[in-house]
């Protein structure tokens, strides 16, 4: 959930939050001022137990600028960074902003992946890497946000169980759909960068809410039926689909070749 959309309720705001900015099916983001935003539960006195799993991961992540930093956990929410430019889905696909130039959609494609190496190497697994879990700055760099993911010991155990999951445009074809590891998280990533690079999700033809629609996106998926856009990380894009690769390093090794093609290829 993220700073995109300013949402009107006659609801309860905790002390210090100035109005609601969005909502999710567990929480209001609140503002705070322009720094900061509190997340919070739906009902008075409800449970933040998600909320505090979520401050544990960001505590074990750690500080990163491509992670959305946390400001303290109390009983009353989580108190975050707050993103001006809210996230990548609204800018891309539901705002008026101009076309971003392609160099700079490879540099927020660049920024996704090193967030999701930086959060592998520490040993979470995200669970629902997406673009509105994605936060846009007031610079336009990007934050991963929304930590409900896994914390797994050096040999693979979880640590700490969350309780999140990829929408069906961004899950991995698995035999225990509530299993999450490296490559669920980089096969979300390759959905994340066609969507930077494309403006729009996979399989535009299935609309969401239409009849069947997730079960028509999941079985594409698990056919190997992918998009065939033309876009400069199309090579990427399918290699994480594929499970070709092993890590996000991987990823962002040929994201940064792109980037010094597209230098090149701008040179006098």
């Amino acid at each position: 959930m993220s700073d995109y959309e300013v949402i009107e309720y006659h609801q309860y705001c905790p002390p210090g939050v100035r109005r609601v900015l969005a909502s999710g099916t567990s929480a209001f983001i609140g503002e705070i001022d322009d720094t900061t935003v509190l997340k919070y539960p739906l009902a008075p006195g409800g449970d933040t137990s998600r909320l505090e799993h979520e401050y544990k991961i960001l505590d074990i992540v750690g500080r990163h600028p491509r992670i959305i930093a946390h400001k303290g956990f109390t009983k009353t929410g989580l108190y975050l960074e707050r993103a001006l430019n809210g996230t990548i889905y609204h800018y891309l696909a539901e705002s008026d902003h101009p076309a971003p130039s392609l160099q700079q959609r490879l540099t927020w494609c660049r920024e996704v992946a090193e967030a999701v190496e930086y959060v592998h190497s520490r040993n979470v697994i995200h669970c629902d890497i997406q673009p509105t879990n994605i936060l846009v700055g007031k610079d336009l760099h990007l934050k991963l946000a929304d930590f409900q993911g896994d914390y797994l010991s050096e040999d693979g155990d979880v640590v700490l169980a969350g309780s999140s999951g990829e929408p069906c445009r961004y899950f991995c074809p698995r035999d225990d759909e509530f299993k999450s590891d490296v490559k669920t998280d980089l096969f979300a990533l390759g959905s994340t960068i066609y969507f930077i690079m494309t403006g729009h999700e996979v399989f535009p033809d299935i609309i969401n809410g239409e009849d069947g629609w997730t079960e028509k996106v999941k079985s594409r998926f698990a056919k190997g039926i992918f998009p065939q856009d033309a876009h400069w990380c199309n090579a990427i894009t399918r290699k994480c689909w594929k499970q070709r690769y092993d890590s996000a390093s991987e990823v962002l090794q040929d994201i940064r070749i792109l980037e010094k093609v597209l230098l090149g290829s701008q040179s006098p």
